[in-house]
């Protein structure tokens, strides 16, 4: 992310545009209220942890300054009986693995109609084996180290506590030895309320698979949680689909048939402890702009 504001703020200059129009600043998180407080600020935008949002909101709050918070998330995915279950299994995969799954908008929680329970976990383990963990500069690598190693010893910790709360390992769990901060891609399966990977965000390649009686459980099990970020459906059925992600689940964005993830035609952003304000798209240009009444007489 820095070098990508560093590599913009080059754009601007070779552009022609006047010095400090666009600017990246290299600080400490200990530097951004300072900056919050300064009079020629007059909003922010954050991509980030809940955490972090909430200390962002309450700076710029005592402002009075505008906020978009785009936050953490614990993204359901609903697979139903009627469902292509490789299909399913193969997307599930991708939208948990994609950048090592440090997404906030990744697969987190796969929640399973019971009919279809063990043939979709027999297909989630080929799809998610057949990403190959190594260098992410080689060309066969899927998917490459976590950012730092105290944040796969977080990951590993969730996965071992969610293991000894009754949590059944089909596959991954083990962190490899050697340098760099890897972990495997990871199932775990009879995940339930109480353990970290039913009730938190799991930021890795570790997936959550959730037994649901029917439709209507898995969408509790969907809505049970304090994040609202993103959300899928799995059905053959697509009106059916629809209707859940349109009036059902309790998400910003939610998809039909397939995983999660941004574009920059499309409103981006979530509900509840995910955060408020939308990204992207005519309305995420609005989000730092104002409407101005004027009246002649």
């Amino acid at each position: 992310v820095t070098g990508c504001g560093v590599a913009i703020e080059d754009l601007f200059r070779r552009a022609g545009f006047p010095d400090g129009l666009f600017r990246t600043l290299l600080i400490r998180s200990e530097g951004v209220e300072a900056i919050l407080n300064d009079p020629r600020i007059a909003a922010a935008t954050l991509t980030g942890s809940t955490e972090a949002g909430r200390a962002v909101a309450s700076a710029a709050g005592s402002n009075v300054k505008k906020t978009v918070l785009e936050l953490g998330g614990s993204d359901p995915y609903l697979i139903l009986e009627d469902a292509d279950l490789e299909r399913a299994a193969e997307a599930c995969a991708t939208g948990r693995l994609l950048n090592s799954g440090q997404s906030c908008i990744a697969a987190k929680r796969l929640v399973v109609v019971e009919p279809v329970l063990e043939e979709f976990q027999r297909h989630l383990v080929r799809a998610m084996k057949a990403h190959k963990v190594g260098d992410p500069l080689a060309e066969d690598s899927d998917i490459g180290p976590l950012a730092r190693a105290d944040l796969r010893d977080d990951l590993h910790a969730q996965v071992t506590t969610s293991v000894e709360r009754g949590a059944k390992l089909l596959l991954g769990g083990q962190t490899p030895e050697g340098p760099g901060a890897f972990y495997p891609p990871t199932i775990l399966a009879n995940v339930q309320k109480g353990m970290p990977a039913y009730d938190d965000e799991v930021f890795g390649p570790v997936v959550a698979v959730i037994a649901a009686r029917d439709e209507e459980d898995a969408i509790s099990i969907a809505n049970d949680t304090t994040y609202g970020l993103g959300a899928a459906v799995f059905t053959r059925d697509v009106a059916r689909g629809e209707k859940i992600a349109a009036e059902r689940l309790d998400a910003g964005s939610c998809f039909v048939n397939a995983f999660v993830k941004s574009d920059p035609r499309l409103p981006f952003g979530g509900v509840k402890a995910s955060g408020y304000g939308r990204e992207l798209s005519e309305l995420g240009i609005r989000e730092f702009a104002y409407a101005k009444t004027v009246y002649i007489a």
